[in-house]
């Protein structure tokens, strides 16, 4: 098949099924997990503890969130954004989950030969507006050029660094059954936006991107509900993703009630047309929050005195099993598993 003499796996069963990457490795479902879990973290040297947005470093006494993330989006420009927006929020939202203020960002521009200059300009133009949007500076960065034809016109890696206040903690390892499970807003707008743009859909109304830095709702959340558990913001794979990922880490069960998902009337009416599930698709500016019962109302209140929280919503609660099973409990009374997605239902989201 082409490969080394020396080729070993080191990884169990799941990743052997596939001899080459494919575009679901990038997608945030079960591949992307397999690809993490069996392949870059023991060749790495890394172990498998839970994940988390954001890696959380001791500098001196300061406790500090650091990610990275890189952006390929198509197409480059859509309703609501553009790849530049999502460079800066989607890095800026990394920190925020950990509970984390944005300070700084590193960013790394990959340009194909060909790429107009106007183009370059535009997105460069409006990703520092994004950054000063967002109160974050941009630091440092790199350029590198492709030939014509190695490459998608530009793609953009952003690097973030954040202080997380002493005292809070934001972990999958917190939940515990009866915890309640909110959202932050309507989702799915992202996902579906790009799709009208890149396959040329006409709906009733322009579906626009929820792209947008979080961190201050995070701020208003946390200060009225500080026992919260954990934020997440879904994003390749939806809320179906996310909700999958942390029942897994934290080894409990989740219930949602699917009637109390916010779902705009626009994104539910595209996605029966084509057969997708807004619990899949992707969102760029909302968060899921497991919050202590005894909080959930205060969160939902602070959540919805916020400009980007005023859709905000209690969608279920957390149980004590099955391990790492999510279901979904419909309008009718019928149960359905949400499982995590194999590979990506629209590729090149982010």
């Amino acid at each position: 098949m082409g490969e080394p003499t020396n080729f070993q796996w080191e990884c169990p069963l799941p990743l052997r099924s596939h001899r080459h990457v494919v575009m679901g490795h990038g997608g945030g479902g079960k591949l992307s997990d397999d690809l993490i879990r069996h392949l870059f973290l023991p060749a790495m040297g890394g172990g498998n503890d839970a994940q988390t947005d954001a890696a959380e470093l001791m500098i001196g006494d300061r406790r500090v969130a650091f990610s990275t993330d890189s952006f390929v989006v198509r197409p480059l420009f859509f309703p609501g954004g553009s790849i530049a927006e999502l460079a800066v929020n989607g890095t800026v939202n990394a920190l925020a989950m950990m509970g984390a203020m944005p300070l700084a960002l590193a960013t790394g521009f990959i340009l194909e030969e060909g790429l107009p200059l106007a183009d370059l300009h535009a997105i460069a133009r409006r990703l520092g507006v994004a950054a000063q949007a967002a109160g974050v500076a941009l630091v440092t960065g790199d350029t590198k050029v492709v030939e014509r034809g190695h490459g998608d016109q530009i793609f953009i890696n952003t690097s973030g660094i954040g202080l997380i206040p002493a005292g809070r903690r934001l972990h999958p390892r917190r939940i515990q059954p009866g915890d309640q499970i909110l959202v932050s807003g309507e989702i799915g707008l992202h996902g579906v936006a790009i799709l009208s743009v890149r396959e040329g859909l006409i709906f009733e109304t322009v579906i626009a991107s929820d792209c947008a830095p979080l961190h201050t709702l995070v701020a208003t959340l946390l200060a009225a509900a500080p026992a919260t558990r954990v934020l997440r913001d879904p994003t390749r794979g939806g809320v179906a993703a996310s909700l999958n990922e942390l029942a897994t880490a934290a080894g409990v069960g989740m219930v949602i009630a699917e009637g109390a998902l916010p779902i705009p009337e626009g994104v539910a009416a595209a996605c029966e047309m084509l057969g997708l599930d807004p619990l899949y698709v992707a969102n760029e500016g909302k968060l899921v929050a497991i919050v202590a019962p005894a909080e959930r109302d205060a969160a939902l209140a602070a959540l919805r005195s916020h400009p980007l929280g005023r859709h905000a919503a209690c969608i279920g609660q957390v149980t004590a099993g099955p391990a790492g099973l999510v279901i979904g409990r419909t309008p009718i009374g019928g149960e359905r598993i949400i499982d995590l997605p194999l590979g990506e239902l629209l590729p090149r989201i982010c």
